[in-house]
């Protein structure tokens, strides 16, 4: 039906959405598509959508598409962890929410690997009693099994989903514990593949420790028996030499006048004492020491 036979508060979302297609699909202004997707919602008042009343289903409609085009808006900005609560603030209860909007937030969330999100959401409107009489209700329960409770490991929960729930019949029921039993072995198997692969990193991680270890000690005992041989080589030098050729070094230095001539005998005799004391140092250990 054309917008103008609608009530006017719906006339006027209708046509905030039609503007908030176009800038979404022609004009690629997703800001301002999600702006007028506000305003639209925002118009139609906090109760529409969310009363079973027959007189509200052409406000309702246009809610749930305002909100699909927020959606799709709000996901190509890469804003897609506001969806959920941006879509909650207009419909205030999970229970509530269109099928279509359910399946594009659980659609979302697994596109971007974060189906955790809706599992609390997925789990309340499913269970609610007035959902299961709308003829999307088969297709959300298959959709929330195969992309947020079984890729979260939620086996258990899947199977006490499909069997407390009175809408599918023998048939489908066994259908979907059949793709859950075989989940569960999918991801069984996969547990074991990781843990085999920490088992031989872990191994691997420990070799090479020990690897190491090894060589730390090898270089340790080589630099023990070093400073063993310089500490012999050591105690070998004269350190009586040494030790006066500093204290002459220091009164030649501090003391004495290089530039007077009674001075030069005794330089003379302290570069002979440095000589002798070089040698002692720098000679091999086996070599005889020098004569005075």
């Amino acid at each position: 039906s054309e917008p103008l036979t609608w009530p006017p508060v719906a006339a006027q979302a209708a046509s905030l959405l039609e503007e908030a297609a176009d800038l979404l699909v022609l004009h690629r202004d997703f800001a301002a598509a999600v702006e007028r997707c506000e305003a639209g919602c925002d118009s139609l008042g906090p109760g529409s959508g969310t009363s079973p009343v027959p007189e509200r289903c052409d406000s309702a409609e246009v809610k749930c598409s305002l909100c699909v085009v927020g959606i799709q808006a709000l996901a190509e900005m890469n804003r897609w962890r506001e969806v959920l609560s941006w879509v909650l603030q207009y419909y205030h209860v999970p229970e509530r929410l269109p099928p279509k909007v359910l399946e594009l937030c659980i659609l979302l969330y697994s596109k971007v690997k974060e189906p955790q999100v809706m599992l609390e959401v997925g789990s309340s409107w499913l269970r609610d009693q007035t959902n299961r009489n709308l003829p999307e209700y088969g297709s959300l329960l298959e959709l929330y099994l195969l992309h947020v409770l079984l890729p979260l490991g939620r086996f258990e929960e899947a199977e006490e989903l499909v069997r407390s729930c009175d809408v599918l019949d023998s048939e489908q029921q066994q259908t979907f514990l059949g793709t859950i039993c075989e989940s569960r072995r999918q991801w069984a198997e996969r547990e074991e593949m990781h843990s085999a692969a920490e088992e031989q990193q872990v191994t691997a991680t420990e070799t090479l420790l020990g690897a190491l270890s090894q060589k730390l000690l090898t270089m340790l005992t080589l630099l023990r028996r070093a400073l063993r041989s310089l500490s012999s080589h050591f105690y070998l030098l004269p350190y009586k030499k040494i030790l006066l050729a500093t204290f002459l070094l220091y009164l030649v230095v501090v003391r004495l006048d290089p530039a007077s001539p009674t001075s030069l005998p005794f330089i003379y005799k302290l570069v002979q004492l440095f000589r002798q004391a070089w040698a002692a140092v720098f000679s091999p250990v086996h070599r005889s020491p020098v004569q005075d």
